[in-house]
């Protein structure tokens, strides 16, 4: 295969796995988290204070017990995803306090808004995994949103999602509420029902409630995406050399944190690590640095055997406008094609990472399917090629009223609902309308069109039920 982005050779992946291994040989890597340090001691791992340092053995060990692929099963089976080699699951964003208008006005976000993202993703004919946190909701209690989070969740949508790895205690929430809607924890053990997000300190250090997560998690089997984002010059080396040596130490730390808790416990290797502005010192995911590092993330995830996680339709715009659609797409579309796993915030991201917007998600989301399209190979079939009817038509011929034509002109092509191919008189014609004023819209009429999937009722209540009882024990 041809590509102009670099692909590293053998030679320049042992480099940086070398480069990782020396880390984790000699500084180490800081847990903040008793039980994460005592797992690590009790397997022959040297600990100093809460450093943990590690063996190529050690590493070598964990990844041999690491799947290269699994399953993340859904309530409604027909919608479960394989995450792993050849298949990927696009996600939406994730983590944003805010949500921002057509107008570039930027408020808080409220659980409404959470739960009208939740539906738009139920609805989506391209994102196949309800995500986590897409927006951070200020109108409720920080200490117990987690538990409206899963409960929406599992309610409003019926696509698998992502857990809620906040704290220890949040992911042993979103594990027993699991357990309600699979009808028994026991019948989860062995059966992966989410996938939840753990993020290392950059560098070279996981905090307390990520390794606490991350040990409940891995040991009721439920996947990990372990997951680096360092901003080169800051948190990180100015070089993305530097930066893949780093992000790799950290990775391969957490991913045998996992496989030392529960051998076999499906883990994801991410980044989506970028550069750091040095006008203004914050993060830019807009900028190539990021579509860099993702294409170099899948590759040593491949070079692993491990699933691979990065960021999708990111960007550093304000507004949905050509600045969002230019980054969005190369960081999208990189993702895709460089083979990523799990692209996660794939849709709605603005402001790097700062808000969400309803009608960025749609028009994200039609990038979705058009890069869907774009992947999907051709049958180079003697039907699909079908020489009679290039003979038939002959030299000089038209295939416009040809039957095949006919026969296939609703299928073979992409449609979109949002791209405008109109000429300018008609486009005249209809207002003028810019693209977020069409995706505007189209959220309105998604909203009204929701129908919310069947759940068994006693489930519904179990898990109401649960979450009351939590927040007011």
């Amino acid at each position: 295969m041809y590509d102009r982005m670099q692909e590293l050779s053998i030679q320049n992946m042992e480099k940086i796995h070398d480069a990782a291994m020396d880390l984790l040989k000699n500084t180490g890597v800081s847990f903040n988290e008793e039980e994460a340090l005592k797992i690590f001691k009790t397997n022959g791992h040297r600990v100093e204070g809460t450093t943990v340092f590690f063996e190529k053995s050690d590493i070598q060990k964990a990844l041999k017990t690491a799947p290269r692929r699994f399953t993340v099963h859904a309530r409604n089976p027909e919608k479960s995803v394989e995450i792993g080699e050849d298949d990927f699951v696009f996600l939406p964003g994730y983590g944003a306090p805010f949500v921002m208008d057509m107008q570039g006005n930027q408020r808080q976000a409220t659980m409404e808004d959470y739960d009208n993202f939740c539906k738009l993703i139920q609805t989506s004919p391209y994102i196949n995994m309800n995500g986590w946190m897409m927006v951070e909701p200020a109108d409720m209690p920080s200490d117990t949103v987690h538990l409206d989070l899963n409960l929406s969740n599992m309610l409003l949508c019926d696509k698998p999602f992502m857990g809620s790895p906040t704290s220890r205690q949040g992911a042993l929430d979103g594990i027993e509420m699991a357990g309600i809607l699979w009808g028994g924890k026991e019948n989860i053990m062995d059966k992966t029902v989410s996938v939840s997000l753990i993020n290392s300190l950059s560098p070279l250090q996981f905090s307390d409630e990520m390794a606490g997560a991350l040990i409940e998690l891995a040991r009721h089997n439920q996947a990990c995406v372990v997951a680096s984002l360092i901003m080169a010059g800051g948190s990180g080396p100015v070089t993305l050399d530097g930066v893949l040596a780093l992000q790799n130490a950290e990775i391969l730390a957490g991913i045998t944190l996992a496989q030392l808790v529960r051998p076999g416990a499906p883990v994801i290797y991410g980044s989506t690590s970028s550069a750091m502005d040095m006008k203004t010192g914050a993060l830019s995911i807009g900028a190539p640095e990021l579509s860099k590092n993702i294409h170099l993330v899948a590759q040593m995830a491949r070079f692993y055997n491990l699933p691979s996680r990065s960021g999708g339709g990111l960007t550093d715009a304000l507004c949905v406008d050509a600045q969002a659609g230019v980054e969005s797409a190369l960081a999208l579309s990189t993702a895709a094609r460089s083979g990523i796993n799990f692209i996660l915030h794939s849709c709605g991201i603005l402001g790097s990472y700062i808000a969400m917007s309803f009608e960025k998600f749609l028009v994200d989301e039609e990038a979705c399917g058009m890069i869907l399209n774009m992947l999907k190979p051709l049958a180079l079939t003697d039907d699909s090629i079908d020489i009679n009817v290039i003979k038939d038509v002959g030299i000089g011929g038209q295939y416009l009223t040809h039957p095949k034509t006919f026969k296939l002109c609703r299928t073979e092509f992409f449609m979109p609902t949002l791209m405008s191919r109109k000429n300018s008189d008609a486009w005249t014609k209809d207002g003028k309308k810019h693209i977020d004023q069409v995706a505007e819209d189209k959220v309105a009429q998604r909203l009204a069109s929701y129908e919310k999937p069947d759940i068994d009722p006693k489930i519904e209540k179990q898990l109401t039920e649960y979450v009351e009882k939590r927040k007011n024990p």
